[in-house]
C-alpha cells in the first residue's frame, strides 16, 4: 500500500494528513486527494487532535485541493500523525502562498 503525507494551507491553518491516493482532478490547477488515512485506536491513549480531524473529515470520500493550497505531497513509508498546525507568521517556517487575486490588482 501506497501512503502519501499531503501538506497544505486552509483558513489560515497548515493540515498534514495521509492518504492512499493523490492525483491531479479533471477540474484544471487542483489536486484530488482520496482514502484518508486515520489512526485506529488499538489503546486507551486517544490524540485529540487526530479525533478532531476524524470529524471535520468524516464521510469525505476525496478532497479537491487547489494547488496553490498544496505546500508538499510525500510518499513515506508508513502513516504518521495527522496534524493542523497552526500559522502565526513569526514563529512559524512554513509561509502560504499569497491569495489569488480577483482580478482588480487587490
Amino acid at each position: 500500500m501506497r501512503i502519501f503525507r499531503i501538506s497544505f494551507h486552509s483558513n489560515g491553518k497548515v493540515y498534514q494528513m495521509h492518504a492512499q491516493q493523490v492525483v491531479q482532478a479533471e477540474l484544471y490547477g487542483f489536486i484530488e486527494v482520496r482514502d484518508l488515512l486515520f489512526d485506529e485506536h488499538t489503546s486507551l491513549v486517544i490524540d485529540p487532535a487526530e479525533e478532531r480531524l476524524k470529524a471535520e473529515f468524516a464521510g469525505v470520500q476525496r478532497l479537491v485541493l487547489p494547488m496553490h493550497a498544496v505546500m508538499r505531497i510525500e510518499e513515506v513509508e508508513k502513516r504518521g500523525q495527522n496534524k493542523i498546525l497552526e500559522v502565526n507568521g513569526t514563529l512559524s517556517n512554513v509561509t502560504p502562498f499569497p491569495p489569488p487575486s480577483d482580478g482588480r490588482g487587490r
